[in-house]
């Protein structure tokens, strides 16, 4: 028998029953529509995720308290008060980082704000004038506060779009005091809806100077981050070698692997936040393929039931002439183009229901979530349906290519 006529065999075998063949293919649609949808929405996230982080300019460097963790166990690393006022005055003497072109302590903490009778959750952010220029934001009411609230601690707030919702009712804040925990702050500005999905939420912030969030609000006396800028991306590496020295003369360090502190770049954050969430997805692809063994189950099921009803067929078509091999390759070809139409389905589906989850997302959310076309996750849900096809349908077809002409002719 020639190929050709092989394929169209296989195709008149599955037309003969195709509510039989729609219900074999049904879990291979399911879990290559799965793959489609987990692919492109870890897609988007990580894109979106990365796109906060490089917004955030490449230059930046963020010193972070505590060592690098090491494993799962080492908590202590997570948490530290490490960094203090002693580290500013250092990293800010040109002769221990030349290329720093500013630098801004950083503490962050959360309580409860009120305004007359109602109240809100916030978080509790503590910078400079510099948070502006950093995290590029543009108050739309009112302004930022300026560098000489910092040193005179000012009582003075800029709030998101939030904690503006929940406090004053439609009424203008700027101007207003509200309270944050026991202390008065003066709203001097409001900043625009971010959207809540963006890795950095200041609709739910009340940024102030960062002395008058460690001496009135948090109590504190240490910082949680410390933000630096170079003049240029290609100072970022020099400057982050320079911090790590100056930060363990200021506190004692010999030996490196003790470091109480974390020196982190934009481009690493990048890089890690890059790994996280593409071994998520990956991850979740290995959970939704589960459903491509299940429906590979199936179809061995469906094609020993199509092999047992079509025994007196397979039986005259020996007695015609029809090889073992030719059996095997019919019946083999039919399982592969069950998978095969079932996968072109499922990437079908799974590139619409991915469109549709982006655009809502994106609505919902108010971030920019690009839509992503998995070409990856396509082709890997192709190459896979063909593959369980393949291995699903080797054994029937194996059965079928065995049977005797003369038994078969006699089967009722």
């Amino acid at each position: 028998m020639t190929y050709k006529h092989i394929f169209n065999t296989a195709i008149r075998g599955l037309s003969t029953n195709r509510s039989r063949s729609f219900l074999t293919i049904f879990g291979i649609v399911i879990g290559i529509t799965a793959i489609m949808l987990v692919v492109s929405l870890g897609a988007g996230a990580q894109d979106l995720i990365l796109g906060q982080v490089q917004g955030l300019g490449t230059n930046t460097i963020a010193v972070i308290p505590g060592r690098e963790p090491t494993g799962p166990s080492d908590v202590t690393a997570l948490y530290s008060d490490s960094l203090k006022d002693k580290d500013i005055t250092a990293l800010t003497n040109k002769g221990n980082v030349p290329y720093l072109k500013s630098i801004m302590p950083v503490v962050f903490g959360a309580g409860a704000s009120s305004y007359g009778s109602n109240t809100y959750q916030v978080t509790i952010f503590g910078g400079t004038d510099l948070v502006a220029e950093v995290f590029d934001l543009h108050p739309s009411e009112g302004q930022f506060f300026d560098a000489s609230d910092v040193p005179s601690r000012s009582n003075v707030a800029v709030i998101g779009s939030d904690v503006v919702d929940h406090l004053f009712d439609g009424q203008d804040p700027v101007g207003q005091n509200i309270k944050v925990k026991s202390r008065n702050l003066r709203v001097v500005g409001v900043l625009p809806k971010s959207g809540g999905g963006t890795l950095f939420n200041f609709d739910s912030m009340v940024i102030m100077p960062y002395t008058t969030a460690q001496d009135y609000i948090l109590g504190q006396k240490y910082f949680s981050r410390i933000i630096i800028q170079t003049e240029t991306d290609a100072e970022v590496a020099v400057t982050a070698e320079d911090i790590k020295l100056t930060l363990r003369d200021s506190h004692g360090i010999t030996d490196p692997t003790k470091d109480d502190f974390t020196v982190q770049t934009q481009q690493d954050l990048a890089n890690r936040l890059g790994t996280i969430t593409s071994a998520l997805t990956w991850f979740l692809v290995a959970v939704a393929s589960i459903a491509l063994f299940v429906g590979g189950v199936g179809i061995m099921n469906i094609m020993l039931v199509a092999v047992t009803e079509r025994t007196r067929e397979i039986g005259l078509r020996k007695a015609l002439g029809a090889t073992d091999r030719d059996i095997l390759s019919q019946f083999l070809l039919e399982a592969v183009l069950l998978t095969a139409i079932g996968g072109a389905i499922g990437i079908f589906l799974g590139t619409v229901l991915a469109f549709v989850i982006s655009v809502g997302l994106s609505k919902g959310l108010g971030v920019n979530w690009q839509y992503v076309f998995p070409w990856g996750g396509a082709l890997l849900g192709f190459g896979v349906s063909a593959l369980v096809g393949l291995v699903f349908g080797g054994y029937p077809a194996s059965q079928a290519s065995k049977k005797s002409p003369i038994e078969a002719l006699r089967y009722e």
